[in-house]
């Protein structure tokens, strides 16, 4: 007889993000893990056999699901690139809930980079956003080394305002950049 789940797939996916976001990979022990989604160990490891490693690859594969079609798809539809941006920053507002909730990538990446277990997986969500992104400044007629230049600023720059926003406790900060990238990427000037 199959066990009963205590807790939905979606909620639990929803507390182990939130947990990630939160403490890091280094920082979710398998104690805290277990407090947030209020399931014993054995049972996080009964829907994880891989442990932990396992919980935040899943966590960072439903957010790149989440980031893929919210974010990148919109970017390469038939709309003008003010409106491409635009809905990207609506967007970004949302998955990080105003400026409240630190980047995930960032939370998940090793202190040691080269041998963390999701580096592929981070870089790989990098580039293609910039990939994207700079297509978008592409076709407003930047040219390609000035989009792509400008890409990986704004995407540093949204890093360092969520930074600054939880260490601040101010989520103005992010607010305050997402209303400016629309200007500050498609600027021709």
């Amino acid at each position: 007889m199959a066990r009963t789940k205590r807790i939905d797939d979606d909620t639990l996916m929803t507390k182990l993000t939130q947990t990630f976001r939160d403490y890091g990979y280094e920082g979710a022990s398998l104690n805290i893990l277990s407090k947030a989604t209020g399931l014993q160990k054995a049972s996080l490891y009964h829907r994880f056999p891989g442990g932990k490693e396992e919980m935040a690859l899943e966590v960072l594969n439903r957010a790149g699901n989440w980031v893929g079609e919210n974010i990148v798809a919109p970017l390469t539809t038939d709309i003008s690139p003010e409106k491409k941006i635009k809905i990207m920053s609506k967007k970004l507002d949302e998955f990080y809930t105003g400026g409240n909730n630190s980047c995930l990538l960032n939370m998940l990446a090793s202190p040691e980079m080269v041998k963390g277990p999701f580096t592929s997986h981070i870089k790989e969500a990098f580039e293609v956003w910039i990939k994207t992104l700079s297509n978008v400044l592409v076709e407003s007629g930047l040219s390609r080394k000035e989009s792509r230049k400008r890409a990986e600023n704004a995407i540093a720059m949204l890093q360092g305002s969520l930074v600054m926003s939880r260490g601040m406790n101010d989520p103005k900060l992010f607010k305050s950049f997402l209303k400016n990238l629309p200007n500050m990427l498609l600027d021709n000037k």
